[in-house]
């Protein structure tokens, strides 16, 4: 039997006969005595539905076979409850969570900056700079300023974007379209999908 503290947002979870505490976050499940519906629908630990009983019946089950009751559901017509080892089943999720997080993958947005007067070499140079950040699996920005006069030359800005994206279309795809944002104008490339 779990003993649950709660102070503020923090949860203190004590079980004196397995030594275990676990302190942290609130917890998403209301358990034991927290339970405030007056009749449940229980589930006993063996996962066998045992129909909807007064919550004094519920708690008593849990006490004698020395588990916790869990409210599964909060829906207010039909609360579900289930007795379980909660100090167990709050591991086991944080475990999954942790390996979830583990297995994702992280997409950085890297950032090339043009002109309208860039030269090719250095055109070159920054596609070279985009390819790599492709292949690394990231996002790129990329971003055209206009200084003074150039304002009023803003459909080269759409011809310097796609011949950028026409160098790079080998490892990546456009994914957002260039669009002039003040003296700005940005474009999104992001890396081909990996057919799986």
């Amino acid at each position: 039997m779990a003993l649950v503290f709660r102070s503020g947002t923090n949860t203190a979870l004590f079980c004196a006969e397995k030594g275990w505490t676990i302190i942290g976050k609130r917890s998403r499940h209301i358990i034991n005595e927290d339970i405030r519906f007056p009749r449940v629908r229980l589930v006993d630990a063996d996962g066998e539905m045992v129909g909807v009983v007064p919550i004094d019946d519920a708690l008593a089950k849990s006490r004698q076979a020395n588990l916790d009751l869990v409210l599964v559901s909060p829906n207010p017509k039909n609360p579900v409850c289930k007795i379980m080892d909660y100090g167990k089943y709050a591991y086991d999720q944080a475990k999954k969570e942790r390996e979830a997080k583990r297995n994702q993958k992280i997409t950085n947005v890297k950032e090339v900056q043009l002109k309208l007067t860039t030269e090719e070499h250095d055109l070159d140079f920054k596609v070279r700079n985009a390819l790599r950040f492709l292949k690394d699996g990231d996002r790129v920005k990329v971003v055209i300023r206009f200084r003074g006069r150039e304002m009023a030359h803003q459909e080269q800005g759409y011809d310097v974007m796609k011949s950028f994206a026409d160098a790079c279309s080998e490892l990546g795809m456009v994914d957002r379209p260039p669009r002039a944002e003040g003296r700005h104008m940005i474009m999104y490339l992001a890396p081909h999908k990996e057919k799986a």
